[in-house]
């Protein structure tokens, strides 16, 4: 496998357009040096990666054979699914490793066409589902507006949210079933190229406030927020380095230059910023941050930010930003795509300060490795009592201890764009 190096970027100077932004008194403090580290592979966020890519796909498919009009998919109807589920084995396979799940029957019509419907178990947990996403509906809405309004134009279409509606915790039909309950704050528009999007009206200023200001804002750090909002002081990020590299000279003193920088909410206005300035880096790791902060698991795919990279005023070749600063990042080449995770979201291989979703997330994987384990026996296996319980204990983040070994020393091309990420990109 070849390796992730980090690319050296030009030092330069703000440009003048710079100077009608707040930071104007703030100039590049040194230059960000040039520091090639091998890509190093953590293997607890491996492992949590490639279990919830069963776990989406499963979820995905639950949704869907709910929202059929017959309640139940036939095996025609989801071959053509793997790629857009992120599988590596055919659906049909994937359904039938998961008994506890999805009840398999034959077509009434056609014997040899096997259908498939929830369980029991499958319907309670769905259950489960929708009372948390009403309990924490005002959490969601709040989540869906701080994306809309990163964007340039506060808005985005609808296909390139669909990507993004697992890792966001977004209900299933969030357009139909959400998005018109608060008229207020979001409205479908038809743009001029006859596409659909969704666009944040208004939102209360303190939606403007980025994941890493909020938790600057209270506890030890309360003065470090204070003296920031003054002007006093620059934000740093939190940074958690592979084994051996935060010893290293080189890269303490990159990263000491880099925190200097001057930080830039996602939420403010960045066109004015130059492109190709040491600024404009440090603004996009915190648009990066800021994203990835806002989804459950803080994790997503490569691809689904690479579709909203323009809106986000992101760079062409905004992957680099995710290999240039392992600290903040892990990017993961598991399931045959690439995932970048936030790496401050995991502490021992759990979720720091998890949303309730994905403690019901959790139980829904209990569900499928006992059906995995134990196929047929394993639907008696499963008590309605046990799918109740908040907690269950399952085995994706069985590992307590983050093992790391470091990869090839190859160097690795940051825009080479593989072909199995070419996704598409249509609601299931």
């Amino acid at each position: 496998m070849k390796a992730y190096l980090f690319s050296l970027l030009k030092p330069q100077t703000l440009s003048k357009a710079t100077k009608l932004l707040p930071h104007q008194h703030h100039q590049c403090r040194g230059i960000i040096a040039k520091v090639r580290l091998k890509w190093v592979k953590n293997r607890t966020l491996d492992h949590i990666i490639d279990t919830e890519t069963d776990l989406k796909a499963a979820s995905l498919l639950k949704d869907a054979i709910k929202r059929s009009p017959t309640g139940f998919l036939t095996a025609k109807s989801f071959a053509d699914w793997q790629k857009l589920l992120g599988l590596t084995v055919p659906v049909l396979r994937f359904m039938r490793r998961y008994p506890t799940l999805f009840h398999e029957f034959p077509h009434a019509r056609y014997a040899n066409l096997p259908c498939f419907k929830l369980t029991d178990t499958a319907l309670l947990l769905d259950s489960q589902e929708q009372n948390i996403h009403q309990t924490h509906e005002s959490d969601t809405v709040e989540r869906l507006s701080r994306v809309l309004m990163m964007m340039k134009t506060k808005s985005l279409p609808l296909q390139s949210l669909y990507p993004l509606k697992w890792d966001l915790g977004l209900p299933d039909g969030f357009e139909k079933v959400l998005v018109p309950k608060y008229p207020d704050c979001f409205r479908l528009v038809k743009a001029s190229d006859g596409v659909t999007r969704l666009k944040v009206i208004h939102c209360p200023d303190e939606f403007a406030v980025s994941a890493l200001q909020r938790n600057k804002e209270g506890g030890d750090v309360g003065d470090e927020y204070r003296q920031f909002k003054r002007g006093q002081t620059v934000l740093a990020f939190p940074m958690s380095f592979p084994r051996g590299y935060g010893a290293q000279k080189k890269v303490r003193a990159w990263m000491e230059e880099f925190q200097k920088l001057p930080y830039i909410s996602p939420y403010e206005d960045s066109r004015q910023i130059d492109p190709n300035s040491d600024l404009m880096e440090k603004r996009v790791v915190g648009v990066l941050h800021e994203l990835l902060s806002l989804t459950i698991h803080k994790k997503t795919k490569r691809n689904y930010v690479r579709i909203i990279r323009e809106e986000l005023n992101l760079p062409h070749k905004f992957t680099r930003i995710f290999t240039r600063y392992p600290g903040i990042f892990y990017l993961s080449l598991k399931c045959k795509t690439t995932t970048v995770a936030l790496r401050e979201g995991y502490q021992r291989g759990k979720l720091v300060n998890p949303h309730p979703l994905a403690h019901l997330r959790e139980k829904f994987y209990h569900v499928m490795r006992t059906g995995l384990i134990y196929r047929n026996k394993g639907v008696n296996m499963l008590s309605q009592q046990d799918m109740l319980l908040d907690n269950v204990e399952t085995e994706s983040g069985q590992d307590d201890y983050e093992e790391e070994e470091v990869g090839t020393g190859d160097e690795c091309d940051e825009d080479e764009e593989s072909d199995l990420d070419s996704e598409e990109y249509d609601e299931y």
